[in-house]
């Protein structure tokens, strides 16, 4: 090996190494400063302890918190995958006039349009229909923005399904309705995997939009509650932050496991025609 080559390599590697430690230390600390009698920014050996889990249960909204997030991300998924889908079925089956480009405008505005220039329409909105300090409002604003991206992903996988198997269940009387639920949605499940996990890691750390329509602390998910844990000289407090974002992050980290162990994550059809 020529001393270019060798150099190559060390480069490599050396690279390689800091990317590593630059992703790596941040993990080591929200796993060490839980467990830390006086964690600081930097990571060192805990001074082992439990009670900052003691003072965050002893909290009046952060576990609450937690099973409100659970409600929003929950709601937003299953109201995301349900209008995706059939969305994205009619428009795999049904040839209109423009429809890649209106695929393409809906990906596109709602990239442009984003959240936070949306929000005083969307205040306004919610306000006019009484959605103010509800979840359920929070629910419906996050799965507006979250649908074009899952209808434009969405159909990719019921463009691969074979025309011939829905054929198949219509000579048998099936309807399009059963069709898309026995058939196609099988079939493009890995995509209704991803999107799910997508979604609720959208939703999941999502802070602007309940912030500003949620009032009462008591309906708050944890991405603000998270955002209270002062102390009363107004530093944070790095013991309630660290432990109350190791108990956030659970929840997201299990999901994805789970449904990459199941079905895998991609993004094209499951089929070849």
């Amino acid at each position: 090996m020529s001393v270019r080559a060798a150099l190559g390599v060390i480069g490599r590697y050396v690279f390689a190494g800091f990317v590593l430690v630059f992703f790596a230390l941040p993990l080591l600390w929200l796993l060490t400063a839980p467990f830390d009698s006086a964690p600081s920014v930097q990571v060192s050996v805990p001074d082992f302890t439990l009670e900052n889990f003691r003072t965050l249960w002893d909290n009046p909204y952060a576990m609450r918190s937690l099973g409100n997030s659970v409600i929003i991300a929950a709601g937003t998924m299953a109201i995301t995958l349900v209008l995706a889908a059939l969305a994205s079925y009619a428009l795999s089956r049904v040839r209109i006039p423009g429809r890649d480009t209106l695929l393409y405008l809906l990906l596109l505005l709602s990239s442009i349009v984003t959240g936070t220039a949306a929000m005083v329409p969307t205040f306004l909105l919610m306000t006019e229909l009484g959605l103010i300090d509800r979840q359920l409002g929070v629910v419906l604003v996050l799965t507006g923005g979250l649908l074009p991206t899952a209808i434009f992903i969405l159909k990719d996988f019921m463009d691969s399904t074979p025309r011939s198997y829905e054929e198949s269940a219509r000579v048998f009387g099936a309807s399009s309705l059963q069709i898309l639920r026995h058939v196609v949605v099988p079939i493009a499940r890995p995509g209704l995997a991803t999107i799910a996990v997508w979604a609720v890691v959208q939703v999941w750390g999502n802070f602007l939009v309940p912030f500003i329509l949620l009032r009462s602390p008591e309906q708050q998910p944890a991405a603000v509650v998270m955002f209270t844990f002062y102390t009363e000289g107004g530093q944070p407090n790095l013991g309630l932050i660290s432990t109350f974002s190791l108990l956030f992050s659970i929840p997201v980290v299990a999901m994805y496991l789970f449904v990459n162990r199941r079905y895998g994550f991609r993004f094209h059809g499951g089929i070849k025609r």
